[in-house]
């Protein structure tokens, strides 16, 4: 009679259920992510259909041809040929280039006087270390903006004319370094046919000096021998292209500035505007990275440091083997930060008439066309690019360093 009135208990069933997806933590992170990133570009496709209706009301087209037209303007530095018949798009592939060329400069040199402060801010001599303090408040507490326009003004009102440089200069035949107000005056490299072989030298030297310094570490991790790994690489990237130069036939010559009647004549010429700019921002840049290698130096336990001098290390090998290393894991992520600032803030450029993609595509280019929403819509892809390119190098450069667990 029991067993009559007993109802039957339905299998578990394995199928597909929204509930069941919903209610998982992960599933339900993924779904809203999908929504979120399909609702965004719904909203920027109907700001963008919006905006070229409401152009078309106005009478104006949309669209990216007028790149293709005449400029019919100067650019006073261009690393390409470029004239005023060139087109807008030349003009703005130049502004990028004056772009990169401030910010690769800038990284590099800031970079190095970052490092460089930073441990003369921890040095245990007294005048030294204010003095570095000294500079790193100063420059920290000032506006970038400031600075590129007092050293522009130091360059252009301390340095001497072109007429004085110009009679010192006929004086001496040998001189081929000229430093005035206008720019300094320096020999341009003239590239021959055999130029690929000192390339590829270069290329095979890196390689080579890649390759043996990974053979050293084996070697050391395996027998504890150390490799003149310092010494191998400088034989390898300089010594390989300076043999392959001669035996191309010395494929690179030198076009050297000479004294004309009103200017110099020849060679090239770097512009007052893109050294104050390069020197501004390196130098306002280096402020911050010094205080960053200041806290990644400080992150390492002191018991670092006694230990490798208790091992008979002195103090500079001590820095560059056992401290920096270390820091470097704490360093990286805010010199990410820096490099992207240096890049960014290039943009000031437009306040002392250096030509970067700010002043010809973003300024020049759009008073002239009309076409703002174009114009901008390049220059803020153009700094997205950029921006996504340093932070990509840097976090791959921060997750090979990275410690590994085991």
């Amino acid at each position: 009679m029991s067993n009559a009135l007993q109802t039957p208990v339905a299998p578990p069933r394995n199928g597909f259920s929204l509930g069941k997806i919903w209610t998982d933590k992960r599933s339900r992170g993924v779904i809203i992510q999908i929504f979120a990133t399909a609702a965004f570009f719904a909203f920027i496709f109907w700001l963008l259909r919006n905006a070229v209706a409401n152009f078309e009301t106005l009478g104006k087209p949309f669209g990216f041809d007028f790149l293709w037209q005449e400029s019919n303007y100067d650019i006073n530095q261009h690393l390409i040929e470029y004239d005023s018949r060139s087109s807008h798009f030349r003009a703005g592939v130049v502004g990028v280039l004056n772009t990169l060329l401030v910010a690769v400069c800038g990284i590099v040199l800031s970079t190095i006087l970052g490092f460089i402060l930073g441990v003369l801010r921890l040095s245990p001599n007294w005048l030294v270390n204010r003095l570095s303090y000294c500079y790193i408040e100063f420059v920290r507490n000032v506006p970038v903006l400031v600075h590129i326009l007092l050293i522009h003004g130091i360059l252009v009102h301390a340095l001497p004319g072109v007429k004085a440089v110009l009679k010192g200069a006929t004086d001496d035949a040998s001189q081929q370094f000229f430093l005035t107000n206008r720019g300094f005056y320096v020999p341009r490299p003239i590239f021959e046919s055999g130029i690929w072989l000192v390339v590829a030298a270069i290329i095979g030297g890196i390689a080579i000096a890649m390759w043996y310094r990974r053979q050293a570490r084996i070697k050391q991790a395996d027998t504890g021998e150390q490799s003149p790994v310092f010494w191998m690489s400088v034989l390898a990237i300089l010594g390989l292209p300076i043999v392959a130069y001669f035996l191309a036939g010395q494929p690179i010559q030198w076009d050297a500035p000479v004294p004309g009647r009103f200017n110099f004549k020849g060679g090239m010429a770097l512009k007052p505007e893109f050294l104050a700019l390069w020197l501004a921002l390196s130098l306002y840049t280096a402020a911050f990275i010094a205080e960053n290698v200041r806290s990644g130096i400080e992150a390492v336990s002191q018991g670092q440091t006694e230990a490798a001098h208790a091992l008979g290390l002195p103090r500079g090998r001590t820095m560059n083997l056992v401290i920096i290393p270390q820091a470097l894991r704490v360093i990286i992520p805010p010199l990410t930060s820096q490099y992207l600032n240096i890049t960014k803030n290039s943009s000031l450029a437009i306040a002392i008439g250096y030509m970067d993609i700010v002043a010809t595509i973003g300024g020049i280019t759009l008073n002239q066309t009309g076409r703002e929403m174009e114009c901008m819509i390049i220059v803020l892809s153009l700094y997205l690019m950029f921006s996504l390119t340093i932070s990509l190098l840097m976090n791959w450069y921060n997750k090979r360093i990275a410690l590994v667990e085991r």
